[in-house]
């Protein structure tokens, strides 16, 4: 067992496939699917049970994944001892959307405090176009943005992670026992709606490029609420993978499957004013996500 085995039995778990992980670690799927054989070999346990809907984790597997956790954030930890504290200081404004900041963002601002231990990080939660108000008058130094909803051309970005968008639905639903569905069996089914980070109109984008429409019966900007109403059998939805749980508040099972036509997926990346030039303090932040992110790690 190596550190590189736990990387992608962690990375498998929270994506729930062996293609996103494999895609999220820009590795091969035979890499991923031979890391887990030899982790259930020397375990002597299944980690995972495979389906057509993707890989769900054993009790074994849930429990393992804890300790998973535990061990690389460790490691994360020695890393940084070994490599010192940064002797950068200052203060910068970062500004984010709802969803980076619920779904994102949090684990990162805990590493960043501890490299940058003299740093400090002002934060601010506010809807895209704000922020891009705020970038562009110098409010803000940065930003962490759904750039997949940003298209400015006074702004520069810089995508860290592709979230893919599958299909919800209870896990109950004929469509999680088929495998699939298409988007015409969709539009027969009560959907549910969020609208929070403009979901709704990235949603009708992409339902505007077929010939049918969703039959909308709940909009909401609660993510929860969307995955109550999910799971207890009371419509279906599509929605990125990040904000993905396969559990409601009430302990309900949601599945997820493939559509028949692609969907674009949801992007988190950096936004920053093109004319400026950042400071070490921010490009410090900078660099951390893109270390983080667009480079391979050696574990």
């Amino acid at each position: 067992m190596n550190f590189r085995h736990l990387k992608f039995f962690v990375a498998t778990a929270e994506s729930g496939q062996v293609s996103r992980a494999a895609t999220q670690l820009s590795i091969s799927q035979s890499a991923v699917t031979s890391a887990i054989k030899d982790l259930e070999a020397e375990l002597g346990v299944a980690l995972f049970i495979r389906s057509a809907q993707g890989m769900e984790m054993t009790e074994a597997g849930r429990d393992f994944l804890a300790s998973a956790r535990e061990i690389l954030e460790k490691l994360e930890q020695a890393r940084r001892v070994a490599q010192k504290q940064s002797p950068v200081t200052g203060v910068i404004s970062l500004a984010a959307t709802y969803t980076v900041i619920g779904y994102f963002l949090p684990p990162h601002l805990d590493r960043l405090k501890q490299m940058f231990p003299h740093l400090e990080i002002r934060l601010s939660e506010l809807n895209r176009e704000s922020i891009e108000e705020g970038l562009l008058s110098n409010r803000f130094d940065l930003g962490v943005v759904l750039t997949s909803n940003l298209n400015n051309p006074e702004i520069a970005t810089q995508t860290l992670l592709r979230s893919p968008r599958s299909l919800w639905a209870a896990n109950t639903h004929r469509f999680i026992r088929q495998g699939k569905a298409t988007f015409e069996e969709i539009a027969q089914e009560d959907y549910i709606m969020l609208t929070v980070d403009e979901a709704a109109h990235t949603t009708l984008r992409y339902w505007n490029q077929n010939a049918c429409q969703p039959r909308v019966k709940l909009r909401t900007s609660s993510v929860e609420a969307v995955r109550s109403m999910v799971a207890n059998g009371q419509g279906v939805t599509i929605l990125s993978d990040m904000v993905y749980r396969p559990w409601s508040l009430e302990g309900k099972r949601i599945g997820r499957v493939a559509t028949d036509r692609v969907i674009p997926s949801m992007d988190v990346g950096l936004a920053w004013r093109k004319d400026v030039e950042m400071s070490q303090p921010v490009a410090s932040v900078a660099d951390y996500f893109r270390k983080s992110f667009l480079e391979t790690k050696p574990y």
